[in-house]
């Protein structure tokens, strides 16, 4: 899905701050809010991390934008283990004090009418294609590389296709790709020349190069 949480190539959110000896939590609470998550991902087993991942994304853009990487990941656990019965809204707001800001509810999405490959399509070397379309719910294609043109470095194993897992369809595994993007290709500029970006695809992202 086209969202706020696509950032890949965005400009005018000023420069990556790096923080020296940066502590994995920084808060009591951050360590909460990870483990709360890694419970109804693996001990619950109320939801999975692509289900996860589209909560989050699926968040008000000024919610999402205002958040740090924590309270996202508090705010896509508590909206998933509501949206699966596990605790209802009234008991999580009576516990919070106050208004508890979930994620939007789902879109109405159905399966792309991908075929499900049995082995891998294509090889180190050959031209790739991503697929220009809109993506509808969950998706691992970044918007700067839809419609560009790279080289397959590496076959990698099959792997869960996102696209269907978040959205409690037949799982599915396919083969992916690790994909070589020459940045004059993805930005169209030449003071960018010899460097290059490198992405993870699944096949059913990638088309053939004629």
């Amino acid at each position: 899905m086209n969202g706020i949480h696509d950032l890949g190539g965005m400009e005018g959110f000023g420069a990556i701050e790096i923080e020296a000896d940066e502590p994995t939590f920084h808060e009591r609470w951050e360590g909460r809010a990870f483990a709360l998550n890694m419970a109804g991902i693996g001990i619950l087993r109320a939801y999975n991390a692509d289900e996860y991942r589209h909560a989050v994304e699926r968040m008000a853009p000024a919610d999402y934008l205002g958040a740090s990487y924590y309270e996202r990941m508090l705010t896509g656990a508590a909206t998933l283990l509501v949206e699966k019965g596990v605790v209802d809204r009234a008991s999580l707001e009576s516990l919070a004090g106050a208004r508890f800001p979930l994620a939007r509810p789902v879109a109405d999405v159905t399966p792309r009418e991908v075929a499900e490959p049995a082995t891998a399509t294509f090889a180190v070397g050959d031209r790739v294609r991503v697929r220009e379309a809109q993506f509808r719910g969950h998706t691992r294609v970044p918007r700067y590389v839809r419609g560009k043109t790279g080289e397959v470095i590496r076959v990698a194993p099959a792997f869960s296709f996102p696209d269907t897992s978040a959205h409690g369809f037949t799982p599915r595994s396919e083969p992916t790709y690790h994909v070589e993007f020459e940045a004059r290709e993805l930005w169209r500029e030449d003071d960018c020349a010899g460097e290059s970006v490198l992405v993870d695809l699944w096949q059913s992202y990638l088309e053939p190069v004629e």
